[in-house]
């Protein structure tokens, strides 16, 4: 006999789930309600017997009947259905031993190793559906440490919705894969920490008064030690977890990570032109040969390599190779790894050499060559998870390119530099620039437009003083739905300063170093010439972000608005950034002296400030402004 149908319910969309948490599970519990609001909801939502499920475990399905339940244990009285039906995985599982093991268990299973037969009366249709939302709950929602949580806030805003977010996010493919492992890695450790803290901690509360006190003081230091890690994995978890946080800081990777290894010189020696075309026209390669063969032109011993797919090219690239790609249309299939110095340079108009990305994936290029170089090209992207370009380390240059994005623009990670020249850039769904700290990136005569925000500059809370380094000249950003420029940086309680820290580092906004213009120039004076300048300090004003989970206090954040009728555009940035420098050094030089570090080095500190220069830049047009600051 084969097993009777089941209800369908795995393939439930996001809204669904969502509204029967928020409106009948969880509504407005406490991480120590949750239990009991679970089970006020089963009473009402299940059939207390009469039923038949499948009992579905790892090793043995059995068809059984469901004869009470117990909505307090998340349990149901089952016993075997007649005839005796059941699918085993080993051979040692048959009739006999499945009774055996319910007399064990007293006749009791769990609610989610239950899954409802179907009937097409409908009246167990709201049980299926029941024991479904309990059964993904628990898997992929409830954290074994959650009950242990604070008892302040709303459990499905702070826990349950950003977890689900998470978990449609995951299947729709809207998050790179390797943040998806390090997630399931994060997440496996977190779990293995708690269980082994929670032993230790039971050894401890059940050991007699009168044992040995050193092994005591021993196991609290190694519960401190475990208590300690727990946290911050915990932290780690739910800056992935929370959309917004996870766009601003979990899109990192480590210099040197790019999925191409670097090869190096040929070993042959020389350098190659690779020539990529789809067709060769007899014009086109007159004048190529004309343009770029001729003697003075090149070195005639030059080796020349024809291709009809770029990143076949690419890919038989060694340091110091061209690759010269010909008017046409190309589609890439999966990413484009540089690891090596080269240059790729369009014959022709941008628009008349396209190279369009095809398929989903996390990236579509990849740098982290010493230099190189695109130039005359356009790239269009589609169905991405991560930038049209990401730079992870060496130094990239862009020039005169049309980069048609989908998710973010172009990603420059830590120690790495971006030189971006006449470059028209949109179409972003995050930001059409992102600079990480520690980072140089030099945008000129750009056009940045209908993104989110035109240029998001990160400015981590582990990163005391590591600033980017930032040139900004003739961009137009304009049509942007947030702002021309954003700067995310932590609010200064949040860093872990102390509280004379904290008033230290807010007096600084008193003492903006004083901005001076020449030569259409904007330029920061010397740290022995600065002094309070009233004219230079900037009004703003605070909203709360406009989400739809700002009840969430533990990431409330805010947007302080700056007009740009009010201050120029370049000026505004270039005082807020300085000032945020300002205290950046402060709370570092402070953090020193807690660690019994009394002289730091005033002039390595100070030499990296954040901007070299901004100057002629316009902004027109952006939905909030031409500069925001964004706390979290």
């Amino acid at each position: 006999m084969q097993f009777p149908d089941l209800f369908q319910t795995s393939n439930l969309l996001f809204y669904e789930r969502f509204e029967a948490y928020k409106d009948y599970l969880l509504g407005d519990c406490k991480p120590s309600e949750v239990t009991e609001f679970i089970a006020e909801y089963l009473e009402r939502a299940l059939e207390p017997s009469g039923w038949k499920a499948v009992w579905r475990t790892d090793i043995f399905e059995v068809l059984v009947e469901v004869t009470d339940v117990s909505c307090s244990s998340l349990k149901a009285v089952v016993q075997p259905c007649e005839p005796f039906l059941c699918e085993c995985r080993v051979d040692c599982v048959n009739e006999q031993s499945i009774r055996d093991l319910l007399e064990v268990k007293e006749q009791k299973v769990p609610l989610q190793e239950l899954y409802v037969v179907f009937e097409d009366s409908g009246e167990y249709d709201q049980t299926a559906m029941a024991i479904e939302h309990v059964r993904f709950f628990y898997q992929n929602i409830w954290r074994s440490w959650d009950e242990e949580e604070e008892d302040y806030f709303d459990y499905f805003t702070r826990c349950a919705e950003p977890r689900l977010r998470l978990h449609y996010d995951v299947l729709e493919e809207r998050i790179p894969s390797e943040l998806v492992s390090e997630y399931h890695v994060i997440l496996t450790r977190c779990e293995q920490v708690y269980s082994q803290f929670n032993n230790l901690r039971n050894t401890l509360s059940n050991r007699d008064s009168d044992s040995d006190c050193e092994l005591d003081n021993i196991s609290m230091v190694e519960g401190m030690k475990m208590d300690g890690e727990l946290e911050n994995l915990k932290r780690k978890l739910k800056l992935i977890e929370n959309p917004l946080l996870r766009y601003l800081f979990c899109y990192q990777k480590s210099p040197g990570s790019c999925s191409l290894k670097k090869k190096g010189p040929r070993p042959a020696g020389g350098r190659v032109m690779h020539v990529v075309c789809t067709s060769m026209s007899i014009e086109t390669l007159t004048c190529l040969t004309r343009e770029r063969l001729e003697p003075e032109s090149c070195n005639q011993s030059q080796e020349i390599q024809f291709h009809k797919d770029i990143l076949e090219a690419v890919n038989a690239c060694f340091d110091g190779d061209l690759v010269l790609v010909c008017p046409g249309h190309y589609f890439v299939y999966s990413q484009i790894c540089i690891a090596d110095s080269i240059q790729i340079e369009g014959y022709g108009m941008p628009d008349d050499i396209i190279i369009e990305k095809k398929g989903k994936g996390d990236k579509f290029v990849e740098c982290s060559g010493s230099h190189v170089k695109m130039s005359n090209l356009k790239l269009i992207q589609h169905n991405a998870v991560e930038g049209i370009v990401s730079i992870l380390g060496g130094m990239t240059e862009l020039e005169n390119c049309v980069l048609q994005c989908d998710t973010t623009g172009i990603t420059v990670k830590k120690s790495s530099q971006l030189l971006m020249k006449y470059c028209d850039l949109y179409g972003a769904k995050g930001a059409g620039v992102e600079i990480y700290p520690g980072s140089s990136c030099s945008l000129i005569d750009n056009g940045i437009h209908h993104c989110k925000d035109g240029i998001l500059i990160k400015d981590f809370i582990d990163e005391v003083h590591d600033l980017p380094k930032i040139t900004l000249e003739n961009n137009v950003i304009h049509n942007n739905e947030g702002y021309a420029v954003v700067l995310v940086k932590p609010g200064t309680e949040l860093d872990g300063a102390r509280s004379e820290t904290v008033q230290e580092a807010n007096n600084l906004d008193a003492n903006v170093p004083q901005v001076k213009e020449s030569s259409d120039v904007i330029e920061l004076e010397s740290d022995e010439t600065m002094h309070p300048v009233e004219e230079t300090c900037i009004p703003v004003s605070s909203e709360r972000v406009p989400e739809g989970n700002a009840k969430d206090e533990e990431h409330s954040t805010s947007y302080c608005c700056i007009a740009s009728e009010e201050v120029d555009g370049n000026q505004a940035i270039v005082s807020e950034l300085t000032a945020n420098s300002r205290r950046k050094t402060m709370i570092h030089k402070k953090r020193l002296s807690t660690l019994g570090i009394t002289k730091a080095d005033d002039e390595q500190i100070m030499s990296q400030e954040m901007f070299v220069s901004i100057a002629d830049n316009q902004f027109k047009r952006n939905g909030k402004g031409s500069f925001g600051t964004f706390l979290f």
